[in-house]
């Protein structure tokens, strides 16, 4: 009876330990587009970073973060124009990489415009990026996105 309690209280014991560990996700992703015309879109892919963290730039140098990069897959309905457009990184010195960083606080919405060859066009594919706060950094992530342009 004795082995069965103490059994059941390690148990208890680690359900609560692991019930406590937290699965950091420091940055959310959203989705939109807007119709410039019948021909044209804009899509819009917006990070909203949690305070004390930075997601990285599109542009980073080697032996640096794992900058942001978007994915998109191939389809008979839109075709990409351009490349991805960022906004305006802050860009500092990060001691932890030995060079100067581009990164983004709080949010960042990025673009990329898309010719329309069909009528039911929806955008998919997927971003990888990477972020890290004062203390830490966290692998890379993907998460994979699908935009309907109306």
């Amino acid at each position: 009876m004795k082995k069965n309690l103490f059994i059941l209280l390690v148990f208890i014991a680690l359900a609560g330990f692991s019930a406590n560990a937290q699965i950091l996700e420091p940055v959310k992703w959203s989705y939109a587009a807007k119709k410039l015309n019948a021909k044209e879109a804009i899509i819009y892919l917006k990070a909203t970073i949690e305070p004390g963290w930075h997601l990285y730039s599109q542009y980073v140098k080697d032996g640096g973060p794992v900058a942001t990069s978007f994915t998109f897959l191939s389809s008979k309905t839109y075709s990409l124009i351009g490349k991805t457009i960022e906004p305006k990184p802050i860009t500092k010195n990060e001691p932890v990489f030995s060079m100067n960083v581009s990164f983004f606080e709080r949010s960042a919405i990025f673009q990329q415009k898309v010719k329309l060859v069909g009528k039911s066009v929806v955008v998919k594919g997927k971003v990888e990026f990477m972020v890290c706060d004062d203390k830490q950094c966290l692998p890379p992530s993907e998460v994979e996105f699908s935009v309907a342009v109306k």
